[in-house]
């Protein structure tokens, strides 16, 4: 069940990264790595999504969330707690520009509830299985949205 919230938020994760905040990483800014390298640390990003995704699994269990409604808004409760502080760690020591901040802030509480949707709904139900399909078919969704949007040229794509 960690697994596929997993999953789930590789998805939102590159529609919100390489779509709809995508205008952030094009920003001068001197906190960034250039485009290319960022692409290529993108694992680094993948694991620290995995290492959220085991702490609101351990979470969750422990308080018996059951449920994708309980789990979205535990999630995104938990995403805004420990990403808010993050965001405000990041601007007391960093150039970070605000829309970046803002950006990272809303995209990874956003993502944090949407792990907590599949892993509230995991709970709920004995069919991994169909769970499983409805989030490779979001990630489907949410992938073809991303080149759909780059394509038409409504979110940029290099600098």
């Amino acid at each position: 069940m960690g697994l596929v919230g997993w999953i789930a938020t590789l998805g939102v994760d590159l529609f919100l990264n390489a779509g709809v905040f995508a205008w952030v990483f094009f920003e001068p800014s001197p906190f960034l790595l250039p485009p290319e390298e960022l692409f290529v640390r993108i694992p680094l990003g993948y694991l620290s999504f995995l290492l959220i995704t085991g702490l609101v699994v351990w979470l969750m269990s422990s308080r018996l969330i059951i449920g994708w409604r309980a789990g979205a808004r535990f999630g995104v409760l938990l995403g805004a707690v420990i990403h808010g502080a993050g965001v405000l760690g990041m601007a007391s020591v960093s150039t970070a520009p605000v829309s970046l901040l803002a950006a990272w802030f809303v995209g990874q509480t956003l993502q944090t509830g949407v792990v907590g949707a599949v892993v509230g709904q995991g709970f709920a139900t004995s069919n991994l299985r169909r769970l499983g399909l409805l989030v490779v078919v979001l990630d489907i969704v949410l992938i073809g949205t991303t080149f759909a949007l780059q394509y038409l040229a409504l979110v940029p794509t290099n600098p």
